[in-house]
């Protein structure tokens, strides 16, 4: 998978892209990304797995610093805001 941005931890670019297609196969697109590619994928569907990498990412860092009750409040207050945006 072609990226524009390098990550700052060069070892980390493999662990990236197997998240973002866990969180493409999570959302039902992983088929068409594996058949494809990234590059027919609309914006708003990027947009979704890069919210939830970025989502996964800040729980994975505040549960290293004992913040679930934090984690716990950003989930409910995210998924509140999504579905939101969500209807029509």
């Amino acid at each position: 998978m072609a990226r524009s941005n390098k990550p700052v931890n060069p070892g980390a670019e493999n662990a990236l892209d197997r998240m973002k297609l866990e969180i493409a196969s999570e959302l039902g697109i992983a088929d068409r990304v594996r058949s494809q590619g990234w590059s027919t994928m609309t914006s708003a569907d990027c947009g979704r797995v890069g919210g939830q990498m970025v989502r996964r990412m800040i729980e994975q860092y505040e549960s290293g610093m004992g913040g679930t009750a934090t984690t716990q409040a950003t989930n409910s207050t995210l998924t509140a805001q999504y579905d939101a945006n969500q209807k029509p």
